[in-house]
């Protein structure tokens, strides 16, 4: 554990980094409350998102970098405020109007339009937690409805009584001149409506614990700020759960950058101390723009999980979350190729590199083999040249190309090879654009197919290249299982041809056979796809079945 330790200090993983910094909080002493607190927020007046998974997901990552470098217990919480009064109806909800009636009541006592549970929050409670039980997060729900009619707040909310005009001058300089004149950092609950109120305080007493308010009927009421009587707008509740709790990270948007600073200055106010903070860019859609759950542009975690395996998903949260990235469907080969890639070249690493590994943090250290035969991008241009229906007929070429491969054996790869035919079917397909190859592209073609032939016609393209080229290297053993080999034949060829750059002739290839612009190393496709069928491929190309 020392070793790994000390190598852990030193790395330059974006998770060793942040937990670095929550570690220097404890440099002198360990924390009271016994362990180190890691928060999520959650919001639920809407279904689970992206955006959720990558901030649990994020987090866990500089939670499990912090259990390499000490021994401190650690906690994960995920808060679902939900005592929060419903502002606006969601779009997508069934029951409008039922919603529609009860507006400004908490969102744990808004009538559940599903009709499934107590409330329209308990209901997205359940569909957080069963959505985080499904990726195996470790964490401890938190409701903020709970938190505060137990009395978890109590404490906190008469500091923050207390010391009301701190927060009032931290507050009232960020808001517009209308918004001062009713701004209170105290929401009162209506004993009348139930309602959460957006009202001025115009009394406070801080030995009795109380505030006084107007109700929109006129009649002056005074409550206490404890018990559930009351809850904080939402910059000093950041801040009173910080302080309550003893919350030493949580990251968050970009978009609140400005809110972490104002909640931050409040915890302080409170007297605690703020926790360490990460400000992650957000995802852009396909044209560059901000993805938004109202606007519903961009992916979502549903249609990710519908083409690829979670762990391709993590693989994409961890990288760079402080660049903006695009969050579309074409990113999606790409994560799943290069998470495997990092799998494959994970045991083969030493201690430090396998640290700065994405899947040293997708995984926890407990990093899993890949059975991942054939990769993610070269499953597509096989189900583009074979016209793929189901995974079934992809398994027809994979194993001939890895014998030892089952489903059974290679639960990732048959996985793998659904969702290929899935995103084959959904994204490709429809953008194929085939087309007729040049006079020069056509005879390189035909001499390609012939080469493909017979080992003798291969090695005569591979001597004709070497001659041509002035070199007397040897010939290699000729082998159609190899793609090594294959991959030689094609470049031979595309030499002879003149193809100048080479890339021209490949993407010559991948244009007229598989009607994409640009595709796998062909070589490794022709020994998965098989060599009779390509050269039918190549035929059947030239005599325009395809364009």
């Amino acid at each position: 554990m020392t070793d790994i330790r000390d190598a852990a200090m030193s790395s330059k993983a974006w998770p060793f980094e942040e937990a670095r910094r929550v570690l220097k909080r404890y440099q002198k002493a360990p924390p009271e409350k016994g362990y180190v607190l890691f928060q999520t927020g959650y919001g639920p007046s809407g279904l689970p998102h992206i955006g959720t998974f990558g901030e649990v997901a994020r987090t866990t990552m500089v939670r499990r970098a912090f259990e390499v470098l000490s021994d401190i217990p650690t906690k994960l919480i995920c808060f679902s405020d939900d005592m929060d009064g419903l502002r606006k109806v969601p779009g997508n909800v069934p029951n409008q109007e039922q919603m529609a009636e009860d507006l400004n009541l908490p969102l744990t006592k808004v009538r559940d339009p599903f009709g499934t549970h107590e409330g329209f929050a308990q209901h997205n409670n359940a569909r957080l937690r069963a959505f985080l039980d499904s990726f195996g997060f470790e964490y401890e729900f938190a409701s903020a409805t709970e938190y505060y009619t137990s009395g978890r707040f109590d404490e906190m909310l008469l500091v923050a009584l207390e010391r009301f005009d701190k927060i009032m001058e931290i507050m009232l300089p960020t808001l517009g001149e209308e918004r001062q004149k009713t701004y209170s950092p105290f929401l009162p609950v209506s004993p009348k409506t139930g309602h959460v109120l957006q009202v001025p305080t115009l009394e406070r007493n801080v030995e009795k614990g109380t505030i006084v308010y107007e109700e929109p009927d006129g009649e002056r009421v005074e409550i206490p700020v404890t018990g559930g009587h009351v809850k904080m707008q939402w910059k000093p509740d950041w801040a009173l759960r910080w302080a309550a709790l003893g919350v030493d990270y949580e990251m968050s948007g970009k978009d609140l950058i400005d809110s972490v600073k104002q909640s931050s200055r409040i915890c302080g106010a409170l007297g605690k101390r703020p926790p360490e903070s990460l400000s992650y860019e957000l995802f852009n859609d396909e044209d560059g723009q901000k993805i938004s759950k109202s606007k519903g542009n961009g992916l979502s975690m549903e249609e990710w999980l519908t083409y690829a395996a979670p762990e391709s998903l993590s693989y994409f949260m961890y990288q760079k979350p402080k660049t903006a990235k695009r969050l579309y469907f074409d990113v999606i080969p790409k994560a799943v190729d290069e998470y495997h890639q990092q799998l494959r070249a994970y045991p083969g690493q030493d201690q430090t590199q396998q640290l700065n590994n994405p899947v040293f943090h997708i995984h926890g250290g407990d990093v899993p083999a890949s059975d991942m035969v054939v990769p993610f991008s070269m499953l597509l241009n096989l189900a583009s040249a074979s016209s793929a229906e189901d995974k079934d007929t992809m398994w027809g070429f994979i194993r001939k190309y890895a014998p030892d491969a089952t489903s059974e054996t290679h639960p990732g790869m048959d996985a793998a090879a659904g969702f290929a035919v899935r995103y084959f079917n959904d994204f490709v397909k429809p953008s194929k654009v085939y087309r007729t190859p040049t006079e020069v592209e056509r005879a390189a073609l035909q001499d390609l197919a012939k080469a493909l032939s017979s080992p003798e016609a291969a090695l005569e393209a591979i001597a004709n290249k070497n001659k041509a080229m002035g070199r007397d290297d040897p010939l290699p053993e000729p082998d159609f299982s190899d793609e090594e080999f294959l991959q030689s034949v094609v470049f031979a060829i595309g030499k002879l041809h003149g193809f100048e750059p080479l890339r021209d002739w490949f993407t010559a290839i991948y244009e007229v056979l598989l009607g994409a612009s640009q595709g796998p190393r062909f070589g490794g496709f022709i020994a998965l796809y098989g060599v009779e069928e390509t050269i039918a491929l190549i035929n059947d190309a030239l005599a325009g079945k395809f364009a």
